[in-house]
């Protein structure tokens, strides 16, 4: 039951992401300026991701005060909080982070073109998105503040990792990396 409920929710947001997804331009039309100092580390030598350029001027939100799409009780919250073992605020938190994800990936994305390998989102205490490239883009990190009105404010740790890792989805939607 548990492994059927990650396998639907993966899959409902693979498709909340395809419906939801915008071209290189309407991304780029809808970027914002940047008016704050960017959270972002960078090593080695190689290509930047220029998180300038990805950067929205929402405030992050408050987790405690923050008014969430799902209520804590629902069943999809206790589901995801008991597979994972966490607390039903952190499943809540993460249910939301993991819907509006495209957000972000899609902007880094425009900036990575070729190389690009793979993409994850961290389950449990600490959500992060980790987009994994080829050896030629620099590591690096990023706290990305969510724009869009399902998440607005919310933060998203993004992590470059230029591993040249490739996953592959089987049949019933589980991530098995290679």
């Amino acid at each position: 039951m548990t492994m059927r409920l990650t396998s639907m929710m993966i899959i409902a947001t693979v498709s909340m992401w395809a419906l939801t997804g915008c071209s290189n331009s309407e991304v780029a039309a809808s970027t914002p300026a940047m008016t704050t100092e960017a959270n972002t580390t960078t090593t080695t030598s190689g290509d930047d991701i220029d998180w300038s350029a990805i950067a929205t001027n929402e405030t992050p939100a408050e987790r405690a005060d923050y008014v969430y799409p799902f209520a804590i009780d629902s069943q999809n919250v206790r589901d995801y909080a008991e597979y994972f073992n966490i607390d039903n605020a952190t499943a809540q938190h993460n249910l939301t982070i993991s819907m509006a994800s495209n957000e972000a990936l899609s902007k880094v994305l425009d900036q990575l073109s070729g190389r690009y390998t793979s993409h994850e989102l961290t389950d449990g205490k600490e959500m992060k998105l980790i987009i994994h490239t080829t050896s030629d883009v620099n590591a690096s990190s990023y706290d990305y503040v969510l724009s869009d009105d399902f998440a607005k404010g919310l933060v998203l740790p993004i992590v470059i990792v230029p591993d040249g890792v490739k996953s592959e989805v089987d049949v019933h939607g589980e991530v098995a990396e290679n």
